[in-house]
């Protein structure tokens, strides 16, 4: 058998290298499909070639920035770490970045992986993983998830699979505090959030109420955005979990200062990236890092080197001016991200409905885009559902003759960036399309 993962590596390597220079396509799903079919226990073997953990992260939002800040995380302290950067998270894109980075003789000290909660399962089936970081559950994607408990139920079979499994869950999440099946658990979470910032923090879009394993609705005494807070039962008394790491977080407009209080020591942290929901990934990332004995000025020194991955608040210069690019993909998600979105800058908001997206796109009409109705500037529709999208900014209240539909995502872009800064807001398979736009 290791005859076959070695070709499998010798030909996802040839098969890459075709592919970019045919310029097809950016490679992550294909490689490792054919390192799969050459060999279907390529994984299994991949991960003889990791000396010390695979760390695995799931959930709804935040995985791949939450993997990509462990992943940093560990490279600054001189660990060598292979990582699904790109954020192709099911098989094929795990199989495709081990393709593309296994050497017969090269090994790493840790593997990051990113996965979709789905594929959660069917990772476990082809490597043990070592730790599994959870960020949140959040509704997404109906046509392909289904409801949350669904998921959640995704994942606690992946959990069972393997029980040696160190888990770091986010106490404040009331579904991935449930997923304590394991021998050993840590909580993160936040005590006290405030705000000193431009932007409302407050969000129109609906909660989801869940209900107690008792059977009765769960009541809150902090309710940070959608499910996310403090919440109990009245009947049973079932209450969120104490902390291990927990902290207290002041969000600005484009930072954080996150101050983790273990047992009575405090450490602060700035974080570099915009919003409650990323001061949410950055601590599951200082949580791992203290897990693995790395101590605050490590931590702090990667927070302050580390860049936004592909898409994630990502910054670009085209055309002369500031991009940003930020993922919208359901509506808690978007509706945080549209908490941040500067309204004196052009927007594009560009979505389709490919399968990697989910067909049904009524999470538009749960996200809050009515946070958009005193955009300043022009407002641009682009992808494939262009038109929907336009429908939905005018019921939000802004101005039809403020609404520009242009279904090309990359004429959308150039006409938007061509005369002042710009936000664009595309889902999954639109922020595909401007990948590889070149920066200009």
């Amino acid at each position: 058998m290791k005859i076959r993962f070695y070709f499998a590596i010798i030909m996802a390597r040839l098969a890459y290298t075709a592919i970019k220079i045919l310029g097809k396509s950016s490679g992550t799903s294909f490689v490792g499909m054919l390192a799969l079919k050459i060999c279907p226990n390529f994984l299994h073997y991949c991960s003889k070639y990791i000396k010390k953990d695979i760390v695995t992260v799931t959930g709804t939002n935040g995985k791949s920035t939450t993997s990509g800040i462990i992943a940093h995380i560990l490279k600054t302290a001189n660990q060598k770490v292979v990582h699904n950067l790109e954020g192709a998270n099911m098989l094929t894109g795990v199989a495709n970045v081990f393709a593309l980075n296994v050497r017969p003789f090269k090994k790493f000290d840790y593997a990051v992986i990113e996965s979709d909660e789905a594929y959660l399962t069917k990772l476990y089936d082809c490597m043990n993983a070592d730790y599994l970081v959870v960020t949140n559950l959040f509704r997404d994607q109906l046509d392909r998830y289904g409801e949350l408990d669904t998921t959640a139920g995704f994942i606690k079979n992946a959990i069972e699979k393997n029980k040696n499994l160190r888990l770091i869950l986010n106490a404040d999440d009331p579904l991935v505090s449930t997923f304590n099946l394991t021998d050993y658990a840590v909580y993160y979470g936040f005590e006290n959030v405030e705000y000193d910032c431009t932007y409302e923090h407050k969000s129109n879009a609906p909660s989801e109420v869940f209900n107690c394993s008792c059977k009765h609705p769960l009541q809150y005494s902090k309710q940070f955005f959608a499910q996310e807070g403090h919440y109990y039962c009245e009947n049973c008394g079932y209450k969120r979990p104490d902390c291990d790491y927990p902290a207290d977080v002041k969000v600005y407009n484009d930072y954080s200062i996150i101050t983790l209080n273990i047992k009575g020591i405090k450490f602060e942290f700035r974080v570099n990236l915009t919003g409650l929901y990323n001061a949410y990934n950055a601590l599951a990332s200082i949580a791992f890092g203290f897990e693995n004995g790395l101590n605050q000025a490590e931590i702090q020194k990667a927070l302050d080197s580390y860049k936004a991955i592909f898409g994630r608040t990502e910054k670009r210069t085209i055309n002369g001016n500031p991009v940003l690019i930020q993922l919208i993909k359901n509506p808690t998600g978007a509706s945080e991200v549209l908490k941040t979105v500067d309204l004196n800058s052009n927007i594009v908001i560009a979505i389709n409905d490919n399968y990697a997206d989910g067909r049904d796109i009524s999470w538009l009409w749960d996200s809050d885009f009515e946070q958009l109705k005193d955009a300043k500037k022009l407002v641009i529709t682009s992808g494939i559902r262009a038109y929907d999208m336009a429908l939905r900014l005018k019921y939000a209240g802004i101005p039809q003759e403020k609404i520009i539909v242009e279904p090309n995502v990359k004429r959308a872009i150039d006409k938007a960036s061509k005369d002042d800064k710009t936000t664009v807001l595309p889902s999954y398979t639109a922020l595909l399309e401007i990948k590889n736009e070149r920066t200009k």
